[in-house]
């Protein structure tokens, strides 16, 4: 920990090339998808979400993975992760030379049925098998609880439960959990009371926090988490992204706006704030419309500014 009391160097998980492009009303060609993912890699990123698996008539988007990760640079100081939500997704992830792979549910059983057509309890025994799979290929596994504070169904979501889907992901061989503000309604206090509850009973280096920016919280609850020790944080170039399964659901927090954060801060990141936002302008030429990241459109940082004192 810093003098601060805040990580000395945060991790992020760059997720706008799956869960903020699969949101999008249209399809993004594929030779732009692979220019935005090579930016955000030369950006100096060690973790990139690339696609998803998916049915390609659940999510025409990203119809072209297996094309997406032939084209992709190849490097030992580069995850390339994919989430796979069966085993047939699995095996075409395999096929397309990803190495590391990530499985989803949630902590309300009305989200769940909504996003996947399951229960809690089945959406488990559906990757029980890919998390096998995985761990037998020795591939690198991520899991991801949706709805850790509020559904849009169900209403505020008891921290309980949470750590209970977090535990069974553990429990399945996850290397790392990302518990998410799916619909965007947290608060510090939330981020608080929660991190309370999971850091009791999970290393603080095994969670990652995901937040939306719904209702403009998400730069507010990065801070709680940094101060409880979280030092992985998910965020999408551009501020793209949100949920087509969550009502009222905005756009993923910015990655020009955390790394903003993290910079002004002095916690280290490895990642360029220039180079990230190079690639969102880029993307949001071939869109054709500008992305709602808030330093993005401030037009990065105001020099010469140092850290915040």
């Amino acid at each position: 920990m810093s003098a601060a009391g805040l990580p000395e160097r945060v991790r992020i998980m760059e997720v706008g090339p799956r869960d903020g492009l699969q949101n999008e009303p249209g399809v993004v060609p594929t030779g732009a998808k692979i220019r935005f993912i090579e930016g955000l890699a030369g950006a100096g990123f060690s973790d990139i979400e690339v696609t998803s698996f998916v049915s390609p008539r659940a999510v025409p988007q990203l119809a072209d993975a297996a094309e997406v990760c032939a084209a992709l640079p190849k490097r030992s100081d580069l995850r390339l992760v994919a989430l796979v939500p069966n085993e047939k997704g699995l095996e075409r992830a395999l096929e397309a030379g990803i190495r590391a792979v990530a499985v989803f549910t949630a902590a309300s059983e009305s989200f769940t049925k909504k996003n996947v057509r399951m229960t809690i309890d089945e959406s488990f025994e559906a990757f029980r098998p890919v998390a096998a799979r995985a761990h037998k290929e020795g591939l690198w596994l991520r899991g991801y609880v949706s709805t850790a504070f509020a559904c849009p169904y169900e209403g505020a979501v008891d921290p309980s439960r949470v750590a209970d889907v977090t535990s069974r992901l553990f429990d399945l061989g996850a290397h790392e959990v990302s518990i998410g503000d799916t619909i965007g309604v947290a608060v510090p206090a939330d981020v608080d009371r929660l991190l309370a509850l999971l850091l009791k009973r999970f290393p603080a280096g095994k969670l990652a926090m995901h937040f939306h920016d719904t209702r403009g919280t998400a730069i507010a609850n990065v801070e709680a988490s940094l101060r409880a020790g979280i030092s992985v944080f998910d965020s999408s170039a551009g501020g793209l992204g949100g949920c087509p399964y969550a009502p009222g659901a905005g756009g993923n927090l910015a990655t020009e706006d955390l790394i903003y954060l993290l910079d002004r801060l002095g916690v280290h990141t490895g990642v360029s704030l220039e180079g990230v936002m190079a690639a969102s302008r880029e993307l949001a030429r071939s869109m054709g419309r500008p992305l709602p990241s808030k330093v993005l459109q401030a037009g990065g940082v105001m020099r010469p500014l140092g850290p915040a004192t």
